[in-house]
Formats: C-alpha cells, structure tokens, sequence
C-alpha cells in the first residue's frame, strides 16, 4: 500500500493535467505533499479526468485534489480559477503534428497569455511553464545546443507554436514583472498515457515491423516522470532561473531507438538497418501514400529538411547541476512506452 503523503499546505494550479505530461506532474505534485488544482477542457468526459483522479485514490488524498474546467482559448475567469494558489505550472497546448495548424498556433499563443495574464491578476509570482526543445533548435550542428539558444525553423505549427508561444511567455513575464522558470523537454517517453503522442505514437509500427528501415532522424529523449521532477523543482530551487533542456539521451537517432528496441524486445519487428540521407525523399513519398491510404503521416519534405540541418546534440547540463536531476536511463524510457503498449494490445 502507497503511503500516505504529508501535506506540506501549498496549492498548485496546473493546466492540462489529463495530458501525458500533465498528469505526471500531479502524480509527483501529491507524492510531495502538494495540493493540486488543475483544469481539463471538459469535466463531464472521464478519459480526461478518471486518469488523473486514480492518482489521488491511490496516494489516498482525494481532498488534495480538485479539477476545474477550462479552456485556455478561453480568456475569461482564469484569474478566479487561479486564486489562492502558490504557483502556476501551464502545460496545455496541442501537441500534434496532423491538426488544424492555426489551431496549435493560436492555442500555444493565446493560451499563453491568458494564463501568465491571470497569474499576474491572481497575485502568483511564480510560475512553471512547459515548453519544448522545438523551441531550442537542432542547429548549429558539431556543438552542444543549449539554454541561450533559439528555434530558427519554421517548418512545422508546432515547432512555430513552442517558439511563438516561449518568446510571449518571456515577454509577458517582463512586462508582469513574474519569475518565470521555462521546461524545454526532448522527446518525452513512458507510459501513463491516455492519449498518444507524436513522442510515442510511432512504437507500435517500430516493434510490430511497419517501419522496415528507419530513417536517421537525429532524437533526444527524457523520461516523462523527469519532465515532471523537473517542473516541481524548478518551483522548490529558489535559483532555478531560466531555461532548463531536459534531453539527457541525447545525440541519438531514430536508427539507435529501433535498434535499442530490438536489442530488449529480441522478438519484435524492430528494424536495425537505417536509411542513407540520400534516400529520404523515398521515405516521404512512402510516407505520402500510406497518407493516402488512411493512415497517420509522420513527415513531410519541409520538416524531413529541418531534421537534417542539425542534430540532437542538446545539453542538460544546467538541468543536472541547478535542479539535481538523477535521469532515468534510455532502456527504462523504453521499455516504460512499449509496455504501456503491450497493456493496450497494440504491439
């Protein structure tokens, strides 16, 4: 039985929390003594909010947890919502790479500004945001990217909306006069999840030997359990100023995840031989029919180009030294996202 944690009296508001990485961040909020309150787009449907109830039922504090509905579209009564909270953790955005592009735009933007609004109108001087390293940028190549640098691609609404939306974050929190402390995760891996990501949707067609030859596509990685650790502390260190990339599985290509998949599932389908660079106008092409056909495009010329220009030499060095983080390592990100899987019976 899960021992029960101590209250510690302090309340956070997290936005988002039925998400992958939302709903870690209540997890590990309660284990720590914290209340939550945190905000889902529609209470009266269970897949977004029976998940991160469990989490409170099993730590037995039901009373230390409370969900509120919102949409962070949405600019009015945020700062009522908000009220009586020591900080904001804003995690909620549309990470996709198939929806309306102007929808993660203006959500990532918008969003932005209405919660750091209501944050400033609530009294809440510190606050948690969740960024990507979409925002940091794969180049130059031959160097470690770090905190001081900036996404200069705008090959995808995605990498667009990290990018937009950080830049607002940091600009509003000047003008509010908000210490803001900003989470730059890799590819966020493990399970928990209710809804796929593109950090994991693609694991299925790896082990069950969709994806016959991978593509070099440079990847970090950081396990989702992390990303939440990282957000508390970020809160609880009182010199944890800035950026923090969390990316410490990092000068990794899709090639090295199949075939360290390959090497724990020795019975999958997951390829070890990679595509030549040269050849990647056949893998979007490939990837252009099965579009066709139905199914879930990963890539297109524009973003396959932007892959290319850099690399996935990313540092986590400021996270390791300011927030003290011990990493999970890249065998257990893995195998935590597959068996989520297998529980599923998709692979």
């Amino acid at each position: 039985m899960v021992s029960k944690p101590k209250s510690n009296g302090q309340k956070i508001f997290v936005t988002g929390v039925n998400g992958h990485i939302g709903n870690h961040i209540v997890r590990d909020l309660l284990e720590h003594g914290y209340s939550v309150r945190g905000s889902v787009r529609d209470l009266s449907d269970d897949s977004r909010t029976q998940h991160v109830i469990s989490h409170a039922k099993e730590l037995d504090i039901t009373e230390r947890l409370e969900l509120v509905q919102g949409d962070i579209l949405d600019g009015d009564n945020w700062s009522e919502l908000i009220s009586g909270c020591d900080s904001l953790f804003h995690t909620a955005t549309i990470y996709s790479n198939t929806q309306d592009g102007q929808l993660i735009i203006d959500t990532a933007i918008l969003g932005t500004t209405h919660l750091l609004t209501a944050a400033r109108d609530a009294g809440i001087d510190r606050v948690i945001y969740t960024s990507s390293v979409a925002a940091v940028g794969n180049t130059p190549k031959g160097r470690a990217k770090t905190e001081a640098d900036w996404q200069t691609e705008r090959s995808s609404p995605y990498i667009i909306a990290k990018t937009d939306s950080e830049r607002k974050a940091w600009e509003l929190a000047t003008e509010f006069d908000i210490d803001l402390r900003v989470i730059n995760p890799s590819a966020v891996l493990g399970g928990g999840f209710v809804n796929t990501t593109p950090s994991v949707d693609f694991f299925p067609d790896i082990v069950n030997g969709n994806v016959p030859i991978a593509p070099k596509i440079p990847l970090s990685i950081v396990h989702v359990k992390d990303v939440a650790i990282a957000h508390r502390r970020a809160y609880e260190v009182d010199g944890a100023t800035g950026r923090f990339i969390l990316a410490p599985h990092n000068n990794l290509t899709l090639v090295d995840v199949c075939r360290t998949v390959k090497r724990l599932y020795p019975d999958s389908k997951a390829p070890k031989l990679g595509i030549p660079r040269v050849m990647m106008s056949l893998v979007v092409l490939f990837d252009w029919f099965n579009g066709l056909r139905g199914k879930r495009r990963y890539m297109t010329r524009k973003t396959v180009k932007g892959f290319f220009r850099g690399d996935s030499n990313i540092s986590s060095q400021k996270a390791t030294d300011v927030l003290g983080m011990d990493w999970i390592p890249l065998d257990e990100c893995i195998t935590d996202t597959i068996d989520e899987f297998k529980q599923r019976s998709l692979v």
